[in-house]
């Protein structure tokens, strides 16, 4: 991880809590950049992606356990019918209920986001979750992708490249107007930056 990006990651704990570290917040993280220290804190972002990102990660989840599904389906019609195969059929249900209520839900409880004039904050992740920092000075590009399914919900993600070997934060599942505006906000700080990006 190169100078001034901060990186953290941690486990869940509990059901459906998201694991917030409280060891990182208010912790000091210190930045040199050419003209001087520049100080960052480690804390949590404060801003959540679009809700529509829920129903995104949610038919993106489907697509998968219906081929699961109908694997299984197929199966039970090319062969003998026995009470294992319906009981695994009836487990791939269960779970996969389970997972599109439970998933979509979770990570945008965990999925947050913040750009301030000093620096880019993430927050990412389902069970293992991840924090990072980087201070403006470090960025080298900001971009913003729209697959197909994102343009279907009217979302966009935005990569911030640094100079760091833990390569580029993602801010997925923003809607594409504020995708946009953060583009153009990041681009405008980097360019008022002092910093070398290196």
């Amino acid at each position: 991880m190169a100078a001034g990006e901060v990186r953290q990651t941690g486990k869940s704990r509990g059901a459906g809590i998201p694991a917030v570290a409280p060891a990182c917040h208010g912790q000091k993280v210190q930045h040199i950049s050419t003209d001087g220290a520049e100080t960052v804190t480690l804390r949590a972002p404060r801003n959540r992606v679009s809700r529509k990102a829920i129903w995104y990660w949610t038919v993106r989840a489907l697509g998968g356990w219906l081929i699961v599904t109908a694997m299984q389906i197929v199966w039970l019609v090319n062969d003998k019918v026995t009470g294992l195969h319906v009981i695994g059929l009836l487990v791939t249900v269960v779970l996969a209920v389970v997972h599109l209520v439970v998933m979509p839900r979770w990570r945008y409880r965990v999925h947050l986001w913040e750009a301030t004039p000093e620096a880019v904050y993430t927050q990412s992740g389902w069970f293992n979750q991840e924090r990072r920092i980087a201070p403006v000075s470090r960025i080298q590009t900001v971009d913003s992708e729209r697959g197909p399914f994102e343009q279907l919900f009217g979302l966009a993600n935005v990569t911030v490249t640094t100079a760091s070997a833990a390569g580029p934060l993602k801010i997925d599942g923003l809607d594409y107007t504020t995708a946009q505006r953060l583009v153009d906000d990041l681009t405008t700080n980097t360019q008022a930056s002092p910093g070398d990006a290196t």
